[in-house]
């Protein structure tokens, strides 16, 4: 059984790398629109015969590189002799489907192996490793970490993160590779020294309002244009919470928390509240400006939590429930300030938002309740409630991840917007932002949309059912959702 398995492995992995001939090459692929930031590069490869999609009709750009498939495409991309054969290394045998192109980068020191005799051809490549790998290949000269970043850099074949780091331990995915590689091959498609590259196609979403474009990045940048949800941008650099975005030739800066990576659909007015709501729910995307929490797969932790918690806000908005927001951008609040905001804002429950991190080997979702009832926080059933009720809404929403359950947190963490808390208080980890399984989630707007939808499913859940409110029930229909079972 073991060897079929392998078999249908490497011949999966095979129709990824494995061009097709002139005549059945495709790129019209589903997941590549006219819009994508690649899809230049990857046509231009593809054409060429030196990367194909993983089916005839999906490319799967987020999918990561492994070091096998780095070699098969620079390889091809060299002319270099692709035949299977034996190589020196053990865990390479003529059998693999990229063991010929191993053989001849090895020979010309473009790529190595381990002390141990191993290749490793199934380890995913780093943004370090890529570029060492691309300057050796095309002779660029780099062959330090940083000496290859720099080259990439100057010579506009690739570009650092919004922080200003290359990222050199962040892995590589494929639409990233196929864009340094094209560039590589193909000056045109290189970014010219100190030019802002718009190629990353973005849209406007604040639902039914405009979004002020504005001539510095900042609020008291001069408001030179306004700009519908829906409005498609290119982006050029993004940096404390504003983007350099281009529209029909004019530039400017918007609040990066307003763009997602989807249009948006129709949207239409959020109904005004009747009567109001003596009810406050208290959101808090953690960390925030020079904090910026996990980093992973090249996502900040800072900027998905924000936009999840900017995504469950417009949920509660179209109810007459109040909503506080510990921060509505790239800002930073203190720990113990995200605690007694709460109280300040006179919070029913606090909810803080979070995804975790773990060197990539830790996946799935859990959630925490302070449960030490001699603590500031005397709400610990509530706490633990609310907690169980967010927790099973983040499973419905993204139910491939692992259940990490419910936890309470008294010495692990012990987290101070739970301990220093006044309401009922729960924290959510929404996920492993390092881990290739739940970046499929954490990655996508869509998905983030529905995790913004879940955690406002639980906190009714909890108004609903634990605090027997009832006059929240309508709220449900706002999604077109049901009530949770009450818990026993």
């Amino acid at each position: 059984m073991k060897k079929w398995i392998m078999m249908l492995c490497f011949a999966l992995i095979a129709s990824i790398i494995v061009p097709q001939s002139p005549a059945n090459a495709s790129t019209n692929f589903k997941d590549i629109g006219d819009t994508h930031r690649a899809k230049a590069e990857i046509t231009f490869l593809v054409e060429k015969g030196f990367v194909n999609g993983v089916s005839n009709t999906h490319f799967v750009p987020s999918r990561q590189v492994t070091r096998a498939e780095a070699a098969a495409m620079l390889g091809r991309s060299l002319g270099l002799n692709g035949t299977k054969q034996n190589t020196e290394f053990s865990d390479v045998g003529a059998g693999n489907f990229a063991s010929g192109y191993i053989k001849e980068m090895v020979k010309k020191g473009v790529i190595s192996g381990y002390p141990d005799g191993t290749f490793k051809p199934n380890t995913v490549l780093k943004r370090g490793e890529m570029a060492v790998l691309i300057n050796k290949a095309f002779g660029f000269g780099g062959t330090s970490l940083s000496g290859a970043a720099t080259n990439l850099m100057n010579k506009g074949i690739a570009q650092g993160f919004p922080d200003g780091t290359f990222g050199t331990e962040a892995t590589i995915i494929r639409a990233d590779f196929a864009v340094f590689l094209a560039r590589s091959l193909n000056e045109s498609f290189r970014v010219k020294p100190g030019e802002v590259s718009f190629s990353t196609t973005m849209y406007v979403n604040t639902g039914s309002d405009t979004l002020n474009m504005r001539s510095a990045p900042s609020n008291s940048g001069k408001v030179i244009s306004k700009l519908k949800s829906g409005t498609a941008v290119g982006v050029g650099t993004s940096s404390n919470g504003w983007s350099n975005i281009r529209v029909n030739g004019v530039v400017g800066y918007v609040a990066t928390s307003y763009l997602s990576t989807t249009k948006p659909g129709s949207v239409l007015p959020s109904p005004a509240p009747i009567g109001g709501s003596d009810l406050t729910v208290i959101l808090d995307p953690g960390h925030g400006k020079q904090d910026s929490g996990g980093i992973g797969n090249g996502y900040m932790e800072k900027n998905v939590v924000l936009n999840i918690g900017l995504h469950t806000k417009s949920y509660f908005d179209k109810t007459p429930i109040n909503v506080k927001m510990t921060r509505t951008s790239d800002t930073f609040m203190e720990l113990r300030d995200r605690a007694k905001f709460a109280s300040k804002n006179n919070g029913d429950i606090f909810v803080s938002l979070h995804t975790n991190a773990f060197n990539g080997t830790a996946n799935g979702q859990e959630t925490y309740y302070y449960a030490k009832t001699a603590a500031t926080n005397p709400n610990v059933k509530q706490s633990r409630a609310l907690a169980i009720y967010l927790q099973n809404r983040m499973m419905e929403a993204w139910p491939t991840l692992r259940n990490r359950g419910v936890n309470p947190n008294n010495s692990a963490g012990n987290y101070a917007v739970l301990r220093e808390n006044t309401v009922p208080a729960a924290l959510v980890e929404m996920g492993f932002i390092d881990n290739s399984t739940d970046i499929k989630y954490i990655g996508s707007e869509a998905e983030r949309k529905k995790m913004g939808r879940a955690l406002f499913l639980g906190t009714l859940d909890y108004f609903y059912n634990y605090e027997g409110r009832t006059d929240i029930l309508p709220y449900y229909s706002t999604v077109s959702g049901s009530p949770a079972k009450k818990l026993h």
